[in-house]
């Protein structure tokens, strides 16, 4: 959580972009995760070679002696963000837009910088030197922030609090799903040290990033003091994938600035054939768009034959099923038409999960959780790929709060399900006896069958109905004549005092 004086610099920071005319937030983010990749570059090329020095191993510098950028060949050292920050701002305009940037763009080539791949094709936005100088200050202010708190953790913190600058501008909200409901459907799946993970649909990579600080903070022992493990996790874990290469940029730094080295981010539209995935993941964590643009002819064949229909977050249900492996567990958020819809595509892929696969649990939540962005409503799907059924009970549960108003502002309020869901998820032998009229219950598979595979909690809640007590209507007709006559008292009394 970023507090106080960190906080007042990222403010201070972002307030300098929008002075220098820089306002859009996916924009100015981007040109910040350029910035702060340039500086990591030299701390982490500083570090290395500290660490080369003390083992007596040999160790060249990305930044030593002459390198060639086009056809010129300069001098490496000015790349570097501790000897550039000192010039002058119209020498650092130049030095940054004309050597540095197209460095950084060529760096892929090099091994020991996997995330050079998300730089290939940066564009320098900032218009003056004069903002450059100022931003380079101001990072250069937030970074020794960041060295003198020296947790494990600020480093993310700070990358996640500029990202819910996203959502706070009030644009591009959609590839922000809520922090807490991201962090409770981690929770409730529980990841294991070994998992293969992947969101098909990442964005920012907030499902990813949430995944791996849960195992960070619950399995770090086990991961961290095992080398064959340690490299799992920061090599082979972590998938994500989308088709906005701002998005991309921005979700791998964000997962870098959390820790893993090497997550395998790459530009790919998950729906079309271009994506041959399949049975290769162990967990599934996603929030795939419900709406927006598809090419129906590039879609996979084998998703339609699965629901034929054009609507993506059908398509993604389908996606997911054929990417996990036998076993594989799968949360992910879906609108509430998914649970209801009529069509043949609708309970074709409601079908499939409870036939075929094993449906755990249907999680509806209120309609405020996505404002000030969306008013839709939404529900949270988790389910087990067996491909041999196994569905028997489905967990249902009425989420009424979040710990934030329902309204857009969504202020914090003491009202808060979420601890209950998880906890109840993890207890799930202990809700047979729940009854329907409680907020949460369990629903036999024969039921749902019954009715045509409708996964809407309404469909199975019931409703106690408390008979209320009204006085005859005599006594109701005398009060109302008390009150008249009342009100005529009161009337000769005010006519009385006005003198009329």
């Amino acid at each position: 959580m970023i507090t106080g004086e960190l906080k007042n610099k990222i403010d201070g920071l972002w307030d300098i972009f929008a002075a220098g005319g820089l306002v859009n937030p996916l924009e100015v983010i981007e040109q910040i995760t350029y910035l702060m990749f340039i500086h990591d570059l030299d701390d982490s090329d500083n570090m290395r070679a500290r660490e080369s020095a003390m083992l007596g191993l040999p160790f060249q510098s990305i930044f030593f002696g002459e390198v060639k950028i086009g056809e010129r060949t300069i001098d490496g050292s000015q790349l570097k963000w501790s000897v550039f920050h000192d010039f002058p701002a119209d020498r650092m305009y130049i030095i940054m837009q004309e050597w540095v940037f197209p460095f950084i763009k060529n760096l892929h080539n090099d091994k020991n910088s996997a995330y050079s791949k998300y730089m290939d094709d940066a564009i320098f936005k900032l218009p003056t030197p004069l903002l450059l100088s100022k931003v380079v200050d101001s990072l250069d202010e937030i970074y020794k922030l960041m060295n003198e708190i020296q947790t494990a953790d600020v480093r993310g913190d700070v990358y996640e609090y500029l990202l819910s600058k996203i959502a706070q501008s009030g644009r591009n909200g959609q590839f922000r799903t809520p922090r807490h409901i991201i962090r409770m459907m981690v929770e409730m799946m529980d990841p294991s040290s070994d998992e293969i993970i992947c969101d098909p649909a990442c964005g920012t990579s907030g499902f990813l990033v949430a995944a791996g600080e849960y195992l960070k903070e619950k399995r770090k022992e086990e991961i961290f003091y095992d080398k064959q493990k340690k490299d799992h996790y920061m090599n082979h874990m972590f998938h994500g994938y989308d088709m906005d290469r701002t998005m991309l940029r921005i979700g791998a730094m964000n997962m870098m600035t959390h820790g893993i080295e090497n997550p395998y981010i790459e530009y790919r539209d998950s729906l079309s054939d271009q994506n041959a995935d399949k049975d290769q993941y162990s967990l599934v964590l996603a929030n795939p768009p419900f709406k927006g643009s598809l090419d129906a002819e590039s879609v996979s064949g084998d998703l339609l034959k699965v629901c034929k229909t054009k609507k993506t977050e059908l398509l993604f249900l389908a996606l997911f099923l054929r990417i996990m492996k036998i076993g594989g567990r799968c949360a992910c958020i879906v609108p509430d038409g998914v649970l209801f819809g009529s069509s043949r595509a609708h309970k074709s892929i409601r079908k499939e999960i409870v036939e075929n696969q094993r449906l755990e649990a249907v999680i509806s939540m209120p309609s405020g959780v996505f404002k000030p962005y969306a008013g839709v409503s939404t529900a949270i799907l988790i389910f087990t790929k067996t491909e041999h059924g196994g569905t028997d009970q489905v967990w249902f549960y009425d989420m009424e709060a979040d710990g934030f108003s329902l309204d857009d502002k969504r202020t914090p309020v003491t009202e808060n399900d979420i601890p209950d869901i998880v906890e109840r998820f993890k207890n799930l032998d202990k809700e047979a006896e729940r009854k329907r009229t409680d907020q949460s219950f369990m629903v036999p598979k024969k039921d749902i069958v019954e009715n045509d595979y409708d996964l809407s909690i309404n469909k199975y809640k019931e409703i106690e109905y408390t008979p209320v007590e009204y006085p005859p209507t005599s006594e109701i007709m005398a009060n109302i004549r008390e009150l008249e006559l009342e009100i005529g008292k009161e009337m000769d009394e005010l006519e009385r005092l006005l003198g009329l």
